[in-house]
């Protein structure tokens, strides 16, 4: 159940990265042929502000990838649910709701 969870999530997450970097691209070509001084544009969002925020989504939705692709690797070497720090379980309650979680709660919380 959890592997099936992990693969919907790196499939869910996929698309995610694809589309926001699909609208970076847009964007990316709106901006060359833009005015370069569109933060005085009274149309609403200026491209320099769309581009920070989707430069921020397509950042998180990468970290994001890459800690379910982490997970399927742990899965596959069969070290899923153990912790990377302290070696111990990983308990199945944190896995349902985290499933690419590296850490018990003890050890996460100690490295916040």
């Amino acid at each position: 159940m959890l592997h099936d969870m992990l693969l919907g999530l790196r499939a869910e997450v996929s698309a995610r990265v694809e589309r926001i970097e699909a609208e970076l691209h847009t964007l990316t070509l709106s901006r060359a042929d833009a005015n370069d001084d569109d933060e005085h544009d009274p149309e609403g969002v200026t491209l320099s502000t769309e581009w920070s925020r989707l430069t921020g989504l397509a950042a998180q939705a990468r970290s994001d990838l890459a800690e379910v692709l982490a997970a399927l690797e742990r899965w596959d070497a069969g070290s899923y649910g153990v912790c990377t720090r302290c070696g111990l379980q990983i308990p199945p309650e944190r896995l349902e709701v985290r499933p690419f979680a590296e850490h018990c709660v003890a050890c996460a919380s100690k490295s916040r």
